[in-house]
């Protein structure tokens, strides 16, 4: 099927009754005014010792590392979430949790610790292509978060949600991972027009981040689409919780909460047990190289494709099962690996492909400069290339 799309922005959590049920992404953000919930605990509470189970212990472990971000600039306001990564003060959110979906370049960002303790924060620096960003606070005696393994997750593993949904500091909701190398597509005002290893025919109906307060109408020409690789659980997330933390059953962080789906055309209706989260492999990645560099790198292959049957052909039918190469790059990785039109992509790495998007999905989250095996059917045949990775030119 077709891939949705997600509308980040200022979205108010609702109930829709009736009615067939459409899939759009929204963001996790909450838009609305900051600081409206005063009196919500800021710490786990365990009443009884004798019998905590195993969202409980999680809880426990992961909170201490997981913060509330109010973010402001103009006449803009929201909220999300954040992970600590270090003791120096880094905390991983959303890119568009501190620019509020592309509306604020210098924005005011102030962090709530778990414990209450509020903090100014500074940007070290975002990358809209994976829709990732490192703040930074000068606090005493932060908890570090302990990261787990995303590479290691099985569809059915716990995962359990840790934010701040609709401004409620500390929420934690349970569930399981329901699928894993799920494709969504966001919408970003700081993505090229153009982005290379993209679909030739793509139709430019992808919905973009929404002001908070305002429409569509307000978006800019120039915000485009990004794919992401990413984690879908039915962990009950909702507009806030972006930035914030998926954890296993052992209070390990996997996952970067990023979007949610909803029922309805362009309306929130909040928690409808289809969430995502970024794998936080992915995201520590990303995020060690904009503390080093301010910026990160992504994967880059060097192709134009679209849709394919996975037999060579071009497919018009409702679902799709390889990237058809369409161009090659002068000078790329692709043509150096002798990829050559008509072939189809069905592999990257670890990552099975079905269509444009998740192929761009499955480049981008590779390292630059990483040998990686892409397998490809060509004249009926299925042979692996390997294929040293370059990195995105600039537009």
């Amino acid at each position: 099927m077709g891939l949705a799309t997600f509308a980040a922005g200022a979205l108010v959590a609702g109930l829709i009754g009736g009615g067939v049920a459409t899939a759009g992404f929204n963001a996790l953000d909450d838009d609305g005014p900051t600081g409206t919930a005063q009196s919500v605990p800021e710490s786990i509470v365990v009443n009884n010792t004798d019998d905590v189970n195993t969202i409980t212990g999680a809880a426990v472990t992961a909170s201490p590392s997981v913060v509330t971000i109010a973010v402001s600039g103009g006449s803009a306001s929201g909220s999300g979430s954040g992970i600590i990564l270090d003791t120096d003060g880094h905390i991983l959110t959303n890119t568009h949790v501190v620019t509020l979906g592309g509306q604020v370049s210098d924005p005011t960002v102030e962090v709530k610790l778990n414990d209450g303790r509020v903090f100014a924060a500074t940007v070290v620096g975002t990358d809209p292509l994976s829709d990732l960003a490192v703040i930074k606070i000068d606090a005493p005696d932060l908890t570090a978060a302990t990261l787990g393994n995303s590479d290691e997750l099985n569809v059915g593993d716990t995962a359990i949600a840790i934010g701040a949904p609709l401004g409620l500091s500390g929420t934690v909701t349970d569930g399981i991972v329901s699928t894993l190398n799920r494709t969504i597509s966001v919408a970003s005002s700081a993505v090229p027009e153009e982005t290379p290893d993209s679909s030739e025919s793509e139709d430019g109906e992808g919905f973009n981040f929404l002001p908070p307060g305002g429409s569509g109408e307000q978006q800019t020409q120039s915000q485009g689409s990004i794919y992401l690789n990413v984690i879908q659980t039915d962990a009950a997330i909702n507009q806030g919780n972006s930035g914030g933390a998926l954890v296993d059953g052992d209070g390990k962080i996997i996952g970067v909460n990023v979007a949610i789906a909803s029922a309805g055309s362009g309306e929130s209706t909040g928690n409808i047990g289809v969430g995502f989260s970024i794998p936080i492999n992915y995201a520590e990645r990303i995020a060690d190289e904009i503390i080093a560099d301010g910026e990160a790198t992504h994967g880059f292959l060097g192709v134009s494709v679209t849709p394919s049957a996975g037999d060579g052909s071009q497919t018009t039918s409702t679902f799709s099962s390889g990237a058809l190469v369409e161009s090659v790059e002068p000078g790329s990785p692709a043509e150096e690996a002798s990829l050559q039109v008509g072939d189809v992509i069905t592999k990257v790495g670890n990552f099975p492909i079905s269509d444009p998007q998740s192929l761009t999905a499955a480049v981008r989250i590779q390292t630059v400069g990483q040998q990686v095996p892409v397998e490809v059917i060509r004249d009926g045949d299925t042979r692996t290339v390997e294929i040293t990775l370059a990195q995105v030119p600039t537009q």
